[in-house]
């Protein structure tokens, strides 16, 4: 820390909080998030790996599964360290600019799930209303092409947020409100105008907000389809590991923007947020996605059901 007036200090560290209240059972909390975080390591591996190595699963409809996968990734291992290390202790230390590196990773691939749930609306859209032409509008190029589009998309529109946060200064307070870094935990913490990241930070957050909205009223219109034609059953059935991943991602988001009780239940449901997509995800995946199943139970030597 370095003085700035006599009543200012700067910060140079900052404060992750464990789980308040909890402190005695901290060894034990740890296990269960340990196993979920190896849990969703090894699901999300599996996913990439079978869909990787299986020639009968290279096709565009499962690319965007893995395109999944790989954001839940990134999400695991940009909170797992900090996330453990708080299981374990009531508080621990992290650097502002290995805080502010962390918020980029987070922010980033939480864009980047968003978009790639959209994308997956496309996806079963044109299935269901278009299935003749299906392969021919949706090519393995074409698919490859739209995912790196919104990845870098994701990467710039999170990119100006680590500057805007290294441009300020921090002083006298440095407890951050998570387990994790997070841009708008991070920049009530300075000392310094901070009126730039609000308004950045709110349009990145209407960016997001924008994906689900899409997702949302674009549903209508695939259920209007689907009430169209005569294989309802079939074409519900492809919309539903989408739908339960639809749900796993925004609903702790949603809980957590707009439910403010104890901070105890607030800190539970932003470690929710990172931990159960990439938990769920692949057991919805393997679960609804007979294909995707079939492969994983061969190669772990089960016979499928």
């Amino acid at each position: 820390m370095f003085l700035l007036h006599t009543s200012e200090v700067e910060v140079s560290t900052f404060l992750l909080i464990g789980i308040p209240g909890l402190e005695h059972a901290h060894i034990w909390i740890s296990i269960p998030i340990c196993l979920m975080y190896l849990m969703a390591i090894l699901g999300n591996c599996t996913i990439l790996f079978v869909i990787r190595r299986e020639h009968s699963l290279q096709e565009p409809m499962y690319y965007f599964p893995s395109m999944l996968a790989l954001s839940d990734l990134g999400l695991s291992f940009s909170s797992l360290p900090t996330m453990l290390r708080t299981s374990c202790s009531t508080t621990w230390g992290i650097s502002v600019d290995a805080c502010i590196v962390q918020e980029f990773f987070i922010h980033g691939f939480t864009d980047m799930e968003s978009s790639v749930l959209l994308i997956m609306f496309f996806d079963r859209f044109i299935a269901i209303r278009n299935p003749l032409r299906y392969s021919s509008i949706l090519t393995s190029v074409r698919v490859l092409q739209i995912g790196l589009v919104f990845a870098i998309k994701s990467i710039l529109l999170v990119r100006p947020l680590p500057f805007t946060l290294k441009r300020l200064r921090y002083c006298n307070r440095h407890l951050l409100s998570h387990s994790y870094c997070l841009h708008q935990d991070v920049m009530k913490l300075a000392c310094s105008d901070n009126r730039v990241n609000f308004y950045y930070g709110l349009f990145v957050v209407l960016c997001m907000t924008s994906d689900s909205v899409f997702t949302a009223i674009s549903y209508v219109f695939i259920l209007k389809t689907v009430l169209g034609i005569a294989s309802r059953g079939g074409a519900i059935n492809t919309c539903v590991s989408h739908v339960c991943a639809l749900l796993i991602f925004y609903v702790p988001i949603i809980t957590l923007a707009t439910m403010h009780k104890s901070p105890l239940a607030t800190i539970l449901r932003a470690d929710a947020f990172l931990l159960v997509p990439p938990l769920m995800n692949p057991i919805v995946y393997c679960v609804k996605t007979w294909q995707i199943r079939v492969k994983v139970l061969e190669k772990l030597a089960l016979k499928p059901k």
